[in-house]
């Protein structure tokens, strides 16, 4: 990705930003507001608009006008590389040293902004370079490029609708130690039963058991439709 310098160059607060903006990017496929970037980032409006003239600044970030910032090329590549140290990491975290799923995303996010190519490059042979972290989100290639696929939040689905359950927000430790004591892990098979109006309760089959699934939760769940 021949980042490593620039990613070494720069704060890991710069680092942090350029990774959310990615994300809130990829959630809407719009430019970021100041105000979504703050509640990412949990910080008041004022923070995040400071930090964005310094993006701007270090040439990551291009302002829309009216609208919000967009990552430039530089600042793309700079989030991708967060991105594949953090997502490495998670799953060296949890296969090599069995550290619970829902703890690794705090202990990765420490260690994203000081591993060394050298390390990085260790970590993806000894996993075999793989394609996603335990939560099912893509690692980014060394070259940047990511597969994101299509999927939809398992909360949009409606009975009958059938697919595999392939990632799942790894910001929220208790949701994932609540998945994880009912044994669903990305790769698991699901049918929606039934949910209920105004943003109740949803019921999905995994495997031979039906789960009843608050709404925050199936929002959080990202579902590849298979029919």
């Amino acid at each position: 990705m021949s980042t490593h310098s620039e990613i070494h160059e720069t704060s890991s607060a710069v680092q942090d930003y350029a990774k959310a903006i990615y994300a809130l990017e990829q959630r809407a496929d719009a430019p970021v507001s100041t105000n979504a970037l703050a509640g990412r980032m949990d910080v008041t409006a004022a923070s995040a608009t400071s930090m964005v003239k310094k993006l701007d600044g270090l040439g990551l970030v291009t302002h829309v006008p009216y609208r919000g910032v967009r990552l430039t090329e530089p600042g793309r590549r700079l989030a991708l590389e967060v991105l594949r140290h953090h997502r490495l990491l998670e799953l060296y975290l949890a296969e090599t040293l069995d550290v619970p799923w829902d703890r690794v995303h705090e202990e990765a996010e420490v260690l994203e902004h000081v591993l060394s190519e050298e390390l990085e490059a260790l970590i993806a042979a000894k996993l075999g370079n793989p394609t996603h972290d335990p939560h099912g989100d893509p690692i980014p290639s060394p070259d940047g490029h990511v597969e994101e696929l299509a999927t939809s939040s398992l909360q949009e689905l409606q009975p009958g609708a059938r697919g595999v359950f392939v990632r799942v927000s790894d910001s929220d430790s208790e949701m994932l130690r609540y998945l994880a004591e009912r044994g669903i892990t990305p790769g698991a098979a699901l049918e929606v039963i039934d949910r209920q109006p105004f943003d109740g309760p949803l019921f999905a089959r995994f495997g031979d058991q039906v789960h009843v699934l608050g709404g925050d939760l199936a929002r959080a769940m990202r579902v590849e439709v298979t029919g």
